[in-house]
């Protein structure tokens, strides 16, 4: 990342959206492509950050955290079958860099919490980078 630097380490703004529940069609096995099933997403974006933030910095100068929870819930499509859950995490990465060309890198956490039988967490952890 680029921006203000302190020796060889630039400055950055990670926006974060954690453990949002989504009801999403996706699945390999039978029983799994017929009826959507819950999924864990949290999101973090990573975007340069300015020089400073005073008390009174507008909202154009970062991003609006609403915007990364849109990308998780009403972006994601109801009547679209995803396989894998690495094309839903690929959904959700390309939804924001499109929202914002200051997104740099997002980190996408999945959790299937329908297969989970001792309250373990099973499911990916994908970044994408701009390109």
């Amino acid at each position: 990342m680029t921006g203000q630097t302190t020796g060889q380490i630039a400055d950055a703004l990670r926006l974060e959206v954690r453990n949002v529940e989504v009801m999403i069609l996706t699945g390999i096995y039978s029983e799994e492509t017929k009826l959507p099933q819950p999924l864990r997403i949290s999101v973090a974006a990573d975007m340069q950050a300015q020089d400073r933030f005073e008390p009174d910095t507008p909202l154009s100068q970062s991003k609006n955290y609403m915007d990364l929870k849109h990308a998780m819930t009403d972006a994601l499509p109801k009547d679209r079958h995803f396989t894998l859950i690495e094309a839903v995490a690929d959904h959700i990465a390309d939804t924001i860099f499109l929202q914002d060309e200051r997104v740099l890198r997002v980190t996408i956490e999945i959790i299937k919490l329908a297969i989970s039988e001792n309250g373990e967490e099973i499911g990916i952890t994908m970044t994408r980078n701009r390109r």
